[in-house]
């Protein structure tokens, strides 16, 4: 599959088949994930796979009521709870260098993008779920201090084809030239 097929077809997937993901695709789709690039080089992410159906039930249980996704994940064999070191990224000495002191959220996000890819190429489904309470997340996966829980990402293989893509805004409506306000692309 070629890149630009994968970005344009890849979608967020919430009904899986009873596939059971294999180690091998974990591996290949985390190897995807850890190539993408960070502030400096830091590669702040940390990913815990979950496997144990109690322990998938714990943590599809902090999403809040209603989440779309709490079904998929409460039968998928695998969840991949992205989690990311804080006060490194975006930081030097200590300290933050920039005005986000959450940049490991954009690392993170770029990883996350890669491991879904991937997972879509070798024909698995993912969404990505951020509804959820974090801290009870963390509690459940004993992540240390210093760590943060960003996001689940229930994988498994889709029970259904793709959905049509969804709308998206055109070029001329969110490039601008220069300045703000003035379109970089007019047609």
């Amino acid at each position: 599959m070629e890149l630009t097929q994968a970005i344009f077809d890849r979608r967020s997937v919430r009904e899986f088949t009873d596939h059971v993901v294999t180690d091998e695709e974990i591996r290949d789709i985390l190897d995807a994930a850890r190539w993408a690039p960070s502030w400096g080089n830091t590669q702040s992410w940390e990913f815990i796979v979950v496997r144990d159906p109690r322990v998938i039930a714990d943590v599809t249980g902090t999403y809040s009521p209603g989440n779309p996704a709490t079904q998929c994940s409460a039968t998928a064999s695998a969840l991949i709870v992205a989690c990311a070191r804080t006060g490194v990224s975006g930081s030097k000495g200590n300290r933050d260098a920039t005005k986000f002191s959450t940049w490991f959220m954009f690392d993170l996000g770029m990883a996350v993008q890669n491991l879904c890819l991937r997972a879509h190429e070798r024909g698995l489904g993912t969404v990505v779920v951020g509804l959820l309470d974090h801290e009870a997340c963390r509690k459940i996966v004993a992540l240390p201090e210093g760590h943060e829980v960003v996001a689940v990402i229930p994988l498994g293989k889709p029970a259904t084809g793709a959905k049509k893509e969804p709308a998206r805004k055109e070029l001329k409506d969110i490039v601008h030239r220069d300045v703000f306000g003035t379109p970089y692309f007019t047609g």
